[in-house]
């Protein structure tokens, strides 16, 4: 069964997942540029494309941006 939220084909075909890639190659802030990005794109169009698929998106980038900032993602409700 293929994970299309947190694990998706088409950015995990190789040997390191794209997003791990994307970390390696940016600056820290760069990086958090580009989870933003997406944080606001899943935001945007969730009630024009994917539902809740788009919405479980941008949890997952930003739980990527808590951690990153040194929080705790070990929250599981609101």
């Amino acid at each position: 069964m293929t994970d299309s939220v947190n694990h998706p084909t088409h950015y995990t075909s190789g040997s390191k997942e794209f997003l791990d890639i994307a970390k390696d190659l940016l600056t820290e802030k760069e990086f958090k540029g580009a989870l933003k990005f997406n944080i606001y794109k899943y935001l945007h169009r969730y009630e024009l494309k994917n539902g809740v698929e788009d919405l479980l998106k941008a949890e997952f980038y930003l739980k990527r941006l808590i951690k990153l900032n040194g929080g705790d993602n070990s929250r599981n409700s609101l």
